[in-house]
C-alpha cells in the first residue's frame, strides 16, 4: 500500500463532493417524476368517478409524465456544462436515451387511455372516437402528428439494427424531428385542463420545466457554441499523416488557455468546409492545448473521418465543449493504471502529460495489431519516462480463445497491474474491447467507481 498524500486526500473528498451531487440531481429527477401526482392531487381530478372518467384520468396523468420525462431528455441532451462536470456527457446521453422508451409508452398509454374513456362516456366506440378526436380541433390533430414523428424518433434510437444502419447524418435529421414532435403538442397542451393551461396555477410550473428544457438546449448547444467559436478564432494550421489512415489535425486559435482544457477531454469539431461542413466529430484532444496552439488525432473509420482528414490549412473550424471526465479531476487513489487500444491512445497521451505523476506511480499498457497501430506510441513513452512511469506494449492478434483483450494467452489483469487494486483505471479503444478489460477489473475486486471508460457515442 502506497502512504496516503495530501492530494489523495483532495482526490477521495473531490470525489465525495461528486457523489453527493449525483444524490442530489437523482432526488430532483425523481421530485420532477412525483410532481405530475401532486400537481393532480391538489387539482382535485375528475369531479365525477366512473369507468369512463378513471380511465380518462389515467390517461391524464400517463401524459403529465410522459412530458415531465421528455423534458429530462432534452435536458439531458443540452450538454450542459455543470452535467458534464458530475456524470460526463456520454452518461447523461446514456440516461436520455434509457427514458426514450418508457416516455413514449406513457405518451402511447395517453392518447389511448383518453380515447377509450371518452369513448365509454360519449357511447361511441374507440375507432369513432379517435376520428372525433382528430377532428375535433387543429391542436388534436398536431398532437397526434407529434406523437407518430416522437414514435419514429424513439424506434430509430432504440433498435440498434436501425442505428446502425443510418449514417451519422441520417440518424440527426430524424432525431430533430423529436424537437417538431413537442413544439406539435403545445396547442393540445394549452386546451382547457390540460399541461400548460394558463387559466390554471399549474402553468407555471410546467412553463417552468420548459423554459429550463429547451433554454438549456438554446444556450448550449446553439449559442454557447457559436460564439466560443467566433472569440477563439480556431483554424487549421496543418494536417500531419502519422500512420496509414491516421492524422493528426494542428489548430491554432486565441486564448485557448480560458476554454481550461484538461487532458483526456474531447470536444465536437465542425470543420467549415464544402466536404465537412454538415457533421460534427467527437474527437479527443491528443495534446494539452497552449494559449494558441491544440492538436487532435483522427483515425478514418468512415466516410466523414475520410474527409476532415483532408482539411485544407486556413480552415475554420467550429466547436462544442470540451467534454468529458476522462481526467485526472476523477482520480481518488494513489496509483493510475491505463489501458488504451488503437486511436483510444489519443486521450490518454493527453491525459498522462496533464496528469502530476510521480515515479512509480502510473501504468500505462498499449495495445495494438500490428506496427500500424503504434501510432503516438512514442509520445507516450516520452511522457512516462519524464514522470517514471511504467509502459507495456502488447502487439500481436488476440489469442484464439474467446473473451481475452491481451495478446499473450492465460495472462491476466493482475499480471500487468500488479497494484492493480490501489488504482484508479483507465481505458479506452474500441468499445468491445474495453468492455472486456473493464470485465475483468470488476472480476479482480476493482470497484466500478474507480474504473473510468468514456464512449464517444451518438
Amino acid at each position: 500500500m502506497m502512504p496516503t498524500t495530501t492530494l489523495d486526500v483532495e482526490r477521495r473528498r473531490r470525489s465525495g463532493r461528486r457523489a453527493v451531487t449525483v444524490t442530489v440531481l437523482k432526488a430532483g429527477f425523481w421530485l420532477t417524476v412525483a410532481m405530475p401526482f401532486v400537481l393532480f392531487a391538489l387539482w382535485g381530478g375528475p369531479a365525477t368517478l366512473n369507468p369512463g372518467t378513471a380511465l380518462s384520468s389515467l390517461g391524464t396523468m400517463a401524459g403529465l409524465l410522459g412530458t415531465n420525462l421528455v423534458l429530462v431528455m432534452v435536458f439531458l441532451a443540452a450538454r450542459v456544462p455543470y452535467l458534464d462536470r458530475v456524470i460526463g456527457h456520454d452518461v447523461a446521453l446514456a440516461y436520455h436515451r434509457r427514458l426514450g422508451e418508457p416516455a413514449l409508452y406513457l405518451i402511447l398509454a395517453h392518447f389511448a387511455l383518453l380515447t377509450v374513456g371518452r369513448s365509454v362516456e360519449n357511447g361511441r366506440d374507440v375507432v369513432g372516437e379517435t376520428l372525433a378526436l382528430i377532428g375535433d380541433g387543429e391542436d388534436t390533430g398536431l398532437a397526434y402528428i407529434g406523437l407518430g414523428l416522437f414514435v419514429v424518433v424513439v424506434v430509430t434510437s432504440a433498435v440498434t439494427v436501425i442505428r446502425r444502419w443510418f449514417t451519422h447524418e441520417m440518424w440527426f435529421a430524424v432525431h430533430a424531428l423529436s424537437y417538431l414532435g413537442i413544439v406539435m403538442a403545445l396547442p393540445h397542451q394549452s386546451q382547457d385542463g390540460a399541461v400548460l393551461d394558463p387559466a390554471s396555477w399549474r402553468y407555471a410550473y410546467w412553463l417552468t420545466l420548459y423554459a429550463i428544457a429547451f433554454g438549456a438546449m438554446l444556450v448550449f448547444r446553439v449559442l454557447m457554441p457559436i460564439g466560443r467559436s467566433l472569440w477563439h478564432d480556431v483554424r487549421v494550421t496543418g494536417v500531419e499523416p502519422i500512420a496509414p489512415g491516421v492524422v493528426s489535425i494542428h489548430l491554432s486559435g486565441r486564448r485557448l488557455t480560458r476554454l481550461r482544457a484538461a487532458g483526456g477531454q474531447y470536444a465536437i469539431w465542425r470543420f467549415w468546409s464544402r466536404a465537412t461542413w454538415f457533421h460534427g466529430h467527437p474527437i479527443s484532444l491528443s495534446a494539452v492545448p497552449t494559449d494558441t496552439t491544440a492538436r487532435i488525432t483522427v483515425r478514418t473509420l468512415g466516410k466523414g473521418s475520410a474527409r476532415i482528414s483532408r482539411v485544407r490549412p486556413g480552415t475554420r473550424v467550429g466547436f462544442a465543449g470540451l467534454f468529458g471526465i476522462f481526467t485526472d479531476a476523477g482520480r481518488t487513489s494513489p496509483r493510475l493504471s491505463v489501458v488504451a487500444a488503437g486511436v483510444g491512445v489519443t486521450p490518454v497521451r493527453a491525459l498522462l502529460e496533464d496528469s502530476p505523476l510521480t515515479p512509480g506511480e502510473a501504468t500505462v499498457v498499449l495495445r495494438g495489431r500490428g506496427a500500424d497501430d503504434r501510432y503516438l506510441w512514442d509520445e507516450v513513452e516520452a511522457l512516462a519516462e519524464a514522470t517514471g512511469s511504467r509502459v507495456v506494449h502488447m502487439i500481436g492478434p488476440r489469442p484464439a480463445e474467446a473473451g481475452t483483450w491481451m495478446s499473450t494467452e492465460g495472462q491476466t489483469i493482475g499480471d500487468v497491474f500488479p497494484d492493480l487494486l490501489d488504482s484508479d483505471l483507465y481505458v479506452c479503444g474500441p468499445p468491445a474491447w474495453s468492455d472486456l478489460v473493464v470485465r475483468d477489473a470488476r472480476a479482480a475486486g476493482l470497484p466500478a467507481t474507480r474504473i473510468h471508460m468514456e464512449r464517444f457515442d451518438w
